[in-house]
């Protein structure tokens, strides 16, 4: 049928459209390292500690967190494992947790934010061809009913509606403290786009990230 090469135009269209919308990963705003940390000792071993509210998702970052570290060379535990409640600590929990952890260092990722952002993207229209109640040449449309009728629903699949999307983005700092002084040693702030993306794929984002950007740094 002489319909197809319409109906091509309009998939083609429409998954340009959809692949404006894809998620986007986690990218990192900015990054401060410690003047007095800086090439003169890294990461070795850490602690992860997630201040998320819900309880399962903090656990996974923190898996994942560990997981990536260690495949890094650097001797990484969960802080669930020595403070297993969620929710703020006090100083003297804080001290004991680091202490039975046997760590140097502590990283810790909170969210800052959440944003949203709003895109619309307008609807497109594609046709008529050939004039009103006119199809292509030897479709058979021809005036009246069968022009009409034609006419119609050629509309039907040459029409894109407006699309609008709305994306959170989830704002977070990280930082990595010393376990003696409590002095940060690095800090990175981040942005990452949810999308469609699962909260495990998001996590993995987020954490190659950090530590790509670390490993650069020679944090770690």
């Amino acid at each position: 049928m002489f319909i197809r090469p319409a109906v091509s135009a309009v998939a083609a269209i429409a998954l340009l459209v959809l692949a404006g919308c894809a998620t986007r990963s986690t990218t990192l705003d900015a990054q401060w390292v410690n003047p007095d940390f800086a090439g003169r000792q890294s990461v070795r071993n850490v602690l992860v500690m997630a201040a998320i509210r819900d309880s399962t998702n903090r656990r996974t970052f923190e898996d994942r967190m560990v997981a990536v570290l260690n495949a890094a060379g650097v001797k990484a535990v969960q802080s669930y494992r020595f403070i297993p409640t969620d929710g703020p600590v006090s100083e003297e929990q804080l001290r004991r947790a680091v202490a039975e952890a046997g760590v140097e260092h502590a990283l810790v990722s909170r969210v800052m934010n959440v944003s949203q952002e709003v895109i619309v993207t307008p609807g497109m229209v594609m046709g008529p061809t050939w004039g009103p109640g006119w199809g292509w040449p030897g479709a058979g449309w021809g005036p009246g009913w069968g022009g009409f009728v034609g006419y119609y629903n050629t509309m039907w699949t040459t029409t894109i509606p407006p699309r609008v999307t709305v994306t959170e983005n989830v704002h977070a700092d990280t930082r990595v403290f010393d376990a003696r002084t409590a002095a940060v040693m690095w800090s990175a702030a981040t942005t990452t786009s949810t999308g469609w993306d699962s909260v495990p794929q998001l996590i993995n984002q987020f954490v190659d990230v950090i530590v790509e950007t670390m490993k650069k740094s020679a944090v770690i």
